[in-house]
C-alpha cells in the first residue's frame, strides 16, 4: 500500500515545447550576412596583405561567430550550424556570380543546390520545437 507521502511520477504533458520567437531566425540570418561579409572580404585580403579588406575580412567571422552562438542558446545546433554554414555557402556563391564575375557551370550549380537542399532536409527531420 502506498502512503501519500511516497514519490509520483509528474503528470505527462500533452503540450507541445515551445518554438523560438522569430528574433532567433532573424538573428540567425544576420550571423550568415556577417559571414558572407567575412569571406568577401578574404576574397580582397590578398592572403591578408591588404589592411581593410583584412580587417574587415577578421571583423566581419568575429561577429559572425557571436551572433552564431548567440542561436545556439535556443537552436539547437543540428539546427543553426547547418543553417549558418550553408547560408553562407550559398551567399558567397551568388555574390561570385553576381557581382564577381565568376563562372558559373552545371558542377558549381548543382553544388550550391545539394547544400540548399541539404540544409531543408536537416531541417525537416530535426526537432519540431526549432520553429522550421
Amino acid at each position: 500500500m502506498m502512503d501519500d507521502n511516497s514519490i509520483k511520477p509528474a503528470p505527462l504533458s500533452s503540450k507541445r515545447p515551445k518554438a523560438p520567437p522569430p528574433s532567433v531566425w532573424l538573428l540567425l540570418g544576420i550571423a550568415v550576412a556577417f559571414e558572407i561579409a567575412g569571406a568577401i572580404g578574404l576574397r580582397f585580403s590578398e592572403g591578408f596583405t591588404v589592411m581593410l579588406p583584412t580587417v574587415v575580412a577578421l571583423s566581419a567571422f568575429a561577429v559572425a561567430l557571436y551572433l552564431v552562438s548567440r542561436v545556439m542558446k535556443t537552436l539547437p545546433v543540428s539546427i543553426a550550424y547547418p543553417v549558418w554554414a550553408g547560408g553562407g555557402t550559398a551567399g558567397v556563391a551568388l555574390i561570385g556570380i553576381l557581382a564577381l564575375g565568376e563562372e558559373l557551370n552545371v558542377a558549381k550549380a548543382v553544388g550550391v543546390v545539394l547544400v540548399v537542399i541539404g540544409v531543408v532536409l536537416v531541417n525537416m527531420v530535426s526537432e519540431k520545437t526549432a520553429g522550421c
